[in-house]
Order: structure tokens, then sequence, then C-alpha cells
């Protein structure tokens, strides 16, 4: 493995990265807004940085093998923020290095956490550029380049195993894995531009319906307003919202493969799919009867509006809100974020270990049961009518293990530091699944602008960590990945 040819192929994902500055360079020179001169500057040094990394490596460029790409990724991830968050840093009065990668990362992982305020007098190509890079992060910056980057004769499979998400990435959509990652990016902008004149239609303006289009599919949940969707109070554009949320937690892979077979039989038939739903209809339910039974609120309706949002917008980890649904009895907030854990598919934009894990961690508990009474049995685990591997629960054991650990130990760091136990754990609960806002100091009618230096970074760690599931960037940190 040699470093130095990754190192060529993320110069060249910087200079793709410099031509998606465009688009809130485009909105600021057509506003005539105060963040021009801040784009201009970004745009350029963006992609001379990248121009030159790709140069002064040049003689290093060579196909990819597998260990390089989960270098790649881990570079990609840590060094795109930083150029995402150049033009924030010139154009955002007071707002910090660490605050602006903090945004930045948020954005790319499709958290949605913020440490800013007062959005509604930022510049309008800030917050086009806040809500765009939750667009590029939401499938997956790596998989736009693995369509993009075979026509300059580099291959990108292993790129793409360690980018998407879920255990059973390694199934192949079509022979070759450029030509799925194109698939993917033509269902992801389709459905985007439904929504997008799905929002201009319930009221939005044009820029609003832009980047909320933008949060939406992503499932990011940053917004262009500090009231988030409370700034509308429209039940219309919530519906919108919901609808979109709720395709954008599916697995895309699933509309690809329903697109080419002209049958939407397919998504029925998809086990996790119908999980999803089903767990969100029966939380939905178990909410709202308890918010009134609580007395939390007296209308029935009222209580199902609310709740239908804040479940969904929060189980698919895009943490919009329409007002401050920590105020609700503490039940409900708290199960509302642990749906956010698992409650989302496998391939879809969504955080968390998603639905897939959960069904495997069920089915595999029951075959334990099952061989305490019976211990010769055969009795595979099977999900959707196929058996699945003792190599893929192996795995996905594995994953709960350290996805266990890592919020044990990140929590503990953040108390550490001086947090109160609510606001620690669910920090790092909501920023390891990519939810955003959680209770106590970072719930959804503040932000992440109380931490301090420290703890900010803790959280930004913990968002890559999530947003590449945990083992894609821990396995860097092994002395086995770096022997030869």
């Amino acid at each position: 493995m040699s470093p130095l040819a990754v190192v060529a192929l993320v110069g060249r994902m910087v200079v793709l990265f410099a031509l998606m500055m465009l688009v809130p360079l485009a909105f600021a020179l057509v506003g005539g807004d105060a963040g021009r001169d801040a784009f201009v500057i970004g745009t350029v040094a963006t992609l001379l940085a990248g121009v030159a990394m790709s140069i002064a490596t040049v003689r290093f460029r060579r196909e990819l093998q597998p260990r390089d790409g989960f270098l790649l990724v881990g570079l990609t991830w840590v060094t795109l923020p930083a150029f995402g968050a150049l033009p924030l840093v010139l154009a955002v009065p007071g707002l910090s290095v660490t605050d602006a990668y903090f945004e930045a990362m948020s954005g790319f992982t499709a958290t949605g956490a913020s440490v800013m305020s007062g959005l509604d007098q930022l510049p309008l190509s800030v917050n086009v550029w806040r809500c765009f890079m939750t667009y590029v992060g939401g499938l997956g910056i790596i998989v736009l380049a693995v369509a993009i980057l075979p026509m300059l004769g580099v291959g990108g499979s292993q790129m793409f195993k360690a980018e998407i998400a879920g255990p059973l990435k390694d199934q192949k959509l079509t022979p070759r894995i450029a030509d799925t990652a194109r698939g993917l990016w033509v269902v992801y902008f389709l459905v985007s531009t439904a929504c997008f004149f799905a929002y201009r239609w319930a009221g939005m303006s044009w820029a609003d319906a832009f980047m909320h289009m933008n949060t939406t599919m992503s499932l990011g949940g940053l917004s262009s307003h500090d009231l988030s969707f409370g700034y509308w109070n429209s039940p219309l554009i919530e519906t919108v919202a919901i609808v979109f949320m709720l395709l954008a937690g599916v697995n895309f892979a699933l509309y690809f493969v329903a697109w080419r077979q002209r049958s939407l039989s397919i998504l029925w038939r998809d086990v996790e799919l119908r999980s999803f739903y089903a767990v969100l209809v029966g939380s939905v339910l178990l909410i709202s009867t308890y918010l009134v039974g609580s007395g939390a609120y007296d209308d029935y309706l009222l209580a199902l509006r609310h709740t239908v949002f804040h479940v969904v917008s929060v189980a698919t980890t895009t943490g919009y809100a329409t007002h401050d649904y920590a105020t609700w009895p503490l039940f409900a907030p708290l199960l509302m974020i642990l749906l956010g854990c698992f409650a989302t598919c496998a391939g879809s934009t969504g955080g968390g270990i998603k639905m897939i894990r959960m069904l495997l961690l069920l089915k595999q508990a029951r075959r334990e049961l099952v061989r305490i009474v019976h211990p010769n049995v055969v009795n595979p685990v099977v999900v959707g009518g196929r058996a699945v591997s003792d190599r893929v629960i192996q795995s996905v054991i594995a994953f709960m293990m350290i996805y266990g650990a890592t919020l044990t130990v990140l929590t503990m760091v953040l108390l550490f530091s001086g947090l109160d136990v609510v606001t620690a754990f669910t920090a790092v609960i909501a920023c390891v699944n990519n939810i955003g806002p959680g209770l106590g100091e970072v719930g959804p009618a503040v932000n992440y602008g109380g931490l301090n230096d420290f703890q900010t970074w803790v959280c930004t760690f913990a968002m890559m960590l999530g947003r590449l599931e945990l083992l894609s960037v821990l396995v860097l940190f092994t002395p086995q990945f770096w022997r030869k």
C-alpha cells in the first residue's frame, strides 16, 4: 500500500469538490450577497490545492488495492470538510475554525448538527452551501467519484465498499461498479427533483425549496431558518417533508432495481423496508397516545400531527423540528432518539446501525434461544427467504460490540470534559448515528454552539465515525492495516 497513491486520488477529489462550490457561488453572484468574495476565494484556493496535490503525486498514480479504499475514504472525509469550512470562516464573522469544521463535517456526514445561530440573517450563499454539503454527502461523495474516476483510469470498487453502508454491501446491482454508482445517483437525482418541486408547490420559496430538498433527501436536517420547519407552521409543507424523508430512508438500490424491472413489487417484498415502516407506524401510535395520556396535548389530532413529523424526522436521522420536542415527557424524545439508532434501511442516506442489522441481531438471538432447547437443530438465520452466512452474522456482532464500546467511551470523554449526563449521552448518540439534535444543552431548541472546542472536536470525530460506520475508520488505527 502506498499512501501517496491515495493522496493522488484525494487531490482529484478536491478538484471535483472545488467545482461543487460553484453552486453557492452562483447564488451569491445572482443575489449579490455578502458571501460572494468568500466563495470566490474558497473555490480558487480549493481548486489550486487539488491541482497541486494531483501534480505532486502524479507519478504515484495506480490502480487501488483493497486496503487503499479505506485510507482513501478516511482521508477524503477528513480533507473535504476542511475545504468546505473555508468559505464559512471567510463569510461568517466570529466563526472559529473549530466551529466551521464542525459545521462542514455535519454537512458532509448528513448529521444536521449545527453550531451556528442567526441563520435567517446569514448570506443566502452560506445557507445554500451548508445545505448542499449534506446533499453531496448524503449518498456519498465517494460514490459520486466512483462514477467519474473510471473515466480517468482509476478503479472504484474498493472505495464503493468502504463508503456504502450496511452488512450486505458486497452484493452488486450491475456487473460494473461505476454503473451501479451512476444508477444510484440517477435515482437520487430524480427523487430529489420531485422533492424540490413538491416543496415549491407547498409554499416554499424557490431558494428554500432547493435548500430543504438537499437536506431532506440527504436526511441531513440542516435548515436556513433558526425555527427549522416551525418557520412555516404549515401542515402541507410538513406532509411533503414526511413523504420524502420516508422515501429517503429506504434502500436506494431497491428503487434502482424497481426501475430496471419496471415493477414496484420488489419494494414491498423487501423485509427491511416493511420493518422500517412497521416500526415507524407503531412508534407514532405509541408516542401520540402517550402524549395525550400524559397531558402534553389535549387534542389527539394535534398530538398526532406533531408526533408523526418528529418521529419520522428523528427516526430517519434527519433532525428537523417544528417545536421543542425536548419539552415532552422524557419517554417520547428518548424513544425517538433510540429509533434513530437503527430505523433506517441500509443503502439509504440515513445514519445509525440500520434496520437490517437489528433484524439480524434479533434473528440470531432467537436462534440461540432455540439452540438452548434443541442443541443439534439446524436453524439458519433467514432474511427475505435467503439464509445469511455465519460470516455476516459474526460481522454484525463484531460491529455491535464496537458500536457499544464507541458510545460508551465517547460518552465518558464528554462527561470527563464537564457535560451533564443527558447532554453527553444524547450528543454522542446523535452524532454517531448522524441524527443531529440531542437533548439537554444540544436539544432541538438550541444547538452545539454551547460546547467548548474540545467537546466540539469529540462530536466532530463521532460524526465521521458514524458516517463511515465505525469499522472503515477504526481499521486505520490497527497495526495490521499498515503491516505488509
